[in-house]
């Protein structure tokens, strides 16, 4: 019997093999707002204590983890690594819920956001690390209150890790058109679909990564950046796709975090099938694309500016076109590998809504316009980010 990789590199729509398919982890930085004002509230110690309190009998059974960023008007969800798409909306969902839970305790919403709307003053989280680079960093940690979606896609070896980073570098753009969410900067309209990655981009470490051609010279170049002694540790390592430190994954970390768990299972299936092409590729011998860090600095603003309002630049020649067309290339590059993840009908479903209704930045822009404040957009948008069950 063949397997559903074995079938992929042969051009079919398999059905899903379901031990077969890579597993797939996701890290949500989510923002506390106020539930009056709207603004970022700095609770995230007595929220984490609470959440931790109150479903400690139920921990167990609800696999996954909920702890601190490095600003404490923000939390960080982890869900477990997991096979099936339909248990990976599950466990977002699930650790949204707790939060928003623990959240209300302390007056406070829970908001899918790459930045906070409002204006605010982010207060650094009391352990040592964070500490360190917050007095390190100065104004640029200061200033970097931004919520990112980070997707973990496992992996066989090192050597397979480094040859995926090497071969999806430059999809990576259109993932963060897809997922911008973060029009609003201390209260005003940036213009950006993401602002949050501009904010991001002022971290030394951030950004594309060269083609590296063996682990080896990753790892030379990861401990090259080190031994500067700017970075803070290894996991301030802050690339565009990583091969993570803890796990044996590469963790791709252009998204913003998604106004739905449904949008961020998404981004997470495309994450997954652009690992399982790139390793393909590799496999067959197909060597990656020589595209100059630059050029995809280029597209990443493009994305981050434009979302999927206007053009995004096409992956190989990088020249300009209309964003549809990008995020079509996008699907057809990665096609084979949804479908053998039985993600395929899902994903396009996912991505055609996104098209016909606009990204989490176009709706943010339309709530303000439907609520008539910046104030209760941040709170209809809460609404958005977790639905109560009523």
């Amino acid at each position: 019997m063949t397997t559903a990789r074995e079938e992929l590199a042969g051009g079919f729509e398999p059905a899903v093999a379901q031990d077969d398919r890579r597993t797939v982890g996701v890290e949500e930085e989510l923002l506390l707002v106020d539930a009056t004002t709207g603004e970022a509230r700095s609770r995230a110690s007595e929220v984490l204590h609470r959440a931790a309190y109150s479903h400690a009998d139920t921990a167990a059974a609800e696999p996954g983890t909920i702890g601190h960023e490095l600003h404490q008007q923000q939390v960080e969800t982890d869900t477990p690594p997991l096979r099936d798409l339909d248990d990976l909306e599950a466990s977002l969902t699930a650790w949204r819920t707790r939060a928003r839970e623990a959240a209300a305790e302390w007056g406070c919403l829970l908001l899918a956001t790459g930045t906070a709307p409002l204006p605010v003053s982010p207060v650094a989280t009391e352990e040592a690390r964070y500490q360190r680079i917050a007095a390190r960093f100065g104004r640029t940690a200061g200033e970097s209150l931004s919520c990112g979606l980070h997707v973990h896609v496992a992996v066989d070896t090192d050597e397979e890790a480094v040859a995926v980073l090497d071969r999806i570098r430059c999809w990576l753009p259109v993932l963060l058109a897809l997922s911008g969410n973060s029009p609003y900067w201390q209260g005003e309209d940036t213009g950006y679909a993401s602002y949050r990655s501009r904010v991001q981009i002022r971290w030394p470490t951030c950004g594309p990564t060269p083609v590296f051609g063996s682990a080896v010279a990753y790892d030379d170049y990861c401990a090259r950046l080190l031994a500067t002694g700017v970075p803070d540790d290894r996991g301030m390592l802050y690339f565009d796709a990583r091969r993570s430190h803890r796990y044996p994954t590469v963790e791709v970390r252009v998204a913003d975090a998604c106004l739905g768990a449904d949008e961020a299972a998404m981004i997470a299936a495309l994450v997954r099938a652009l690992v399982d092409t790139a390793a393909l590729e590799w496999q067959a011998g197909q060597e990656p694309p020589e595209v100059d860090a630059a050029m995809i600095r280029l597209a990443m603003w493009q994305a981050a500016r434009y979302g999927l309002s206007g053009d995004l630049l096409d992956p190989r020649p990088f020249a300009p076109v209309p964003a549809a067309r990008v995020v079509e290339l996008l699907l057809e590059h990665v096609g084979p590998a949804l479908a053998a993840n039985g993600d395929l009908a899902r994903v396009t479903q996912g991505v055609t809504r996104i098209l016909a209704r606009g990204t989490g930045a176009a709706r943010q822009r339309e709530c303000l316009e439907r609520n008539g404040s910046l104030r209760d957009a941040v709170l209809a948008l809460a609404e958005l980010s977790c639905p109560r069950a009523w």
